[in-house]
């Protein structure tokens, strides 16, 4: 299991929300470039961006920033979601470095986007599944849908999606701990590996999605408890990679 500390990105800053409220934000850094050479010199191998403007404006907003990072850091595995809704995004991303392209609100309301997007662009795609009790949340988790996210993930399987970003909106930036029993029992109905999102708080976090023995569960995404010192980055990496090996 790895660590991906995460940039989310509004107005070109580097901030935090709250449960996903565009209003209730904590700005961390002006300079998400200087952010990120952050993680990277503490050993970070993947860093998950977010455009919280593009996610709700449809489009990216911030990818000039993205694009910034992947050029001062072109070893640095980059994922980036928000706010990608067509073929020519994904494109531009990828032609400027980003190695995965996280679908969410298009996967929601047309899946069929997800089996043409990999089909088009083998090998880079993630469907971000963000969930309220259960339930899919779209258009910058503004709108809760009643489809069932463990219903809605089995819909991609064996359509060539790396991975399922599965984010609990109740405990996203709540310093409330990650969901953990939700997470596995998604990573546990279905085939897709699971990068767990949401509530990564301190190193019992870590350590709880390594007891379950879940091998469904291949990273952790964390954002606020890195920027507010609950998580120091390094030894949390190096905890979740510990499980990866043989007798751990």
């Amino acid at each position: 299991m790895i660590l991906i500390p995460a940039i989310d990105l509004k107005d070109g800053l580097c901030v935090r929300l709250r449960q996903g409220i565009m209003e209730d934000n904590t700005v961390f850094s002006d300079t998400p470039v200087e952010v990120a050479k952050q993680w990277v010199d503490q050993g970070a191998e993947r860093l998950h961006m977010v455009d919280l403007n593009g996610a709700f404006a449809g489009e990216p907003v911030n990818a000039a920033v993205v694009h910034e990072v992947c050029k001062q850091f072109p070893d640095l595995i980059v994922q980036i979601g928000g706010g990608i809704r067509d073929f020519a995004t994904i494109e531009t991303y990828l032609n400027a470095g980003v190695q995965y392209c996280i679908i969410g609100t298009k996967a929601v309301k047309e899946p069929e986007f997800v089996q043409q997007a990999c089909e088009k662009f083998p090998g880079h795609i993630i469907v971000g599944l963000d969930a309220k009790n259960g339930k899919v949340a779209t258009d910058g988790w503004a709108e809760v849908s009643e489809l069932d996210v463990t219903d809605l993930a089995k819909q991609f399987e064996n359509q060539g999606v790396s991975s399922i970003v599965y984010t609990d909106i109740a405990r996203d930036g709540m310093m409330q701990g990650v969901n953990i029993e939700a997470t596995v029992a998604l990573a546990n109905a279905i085939s897709i590996p699971v990068v767990a999102s949401g509530g990564i708080t301190n190193m019992d976090d870590i350590q709880g999605l390594g007891d379950t023995g879940c091998k469904g569960i291949t990273a952790a995404i964390t954002g606020r408890a890195i920027y507010e010192g609950t998580l120091d980055f390094k030894t949390g990496a190096a905890l979740a990679k510990s499980f990866d090996e043989p007798n751990s």
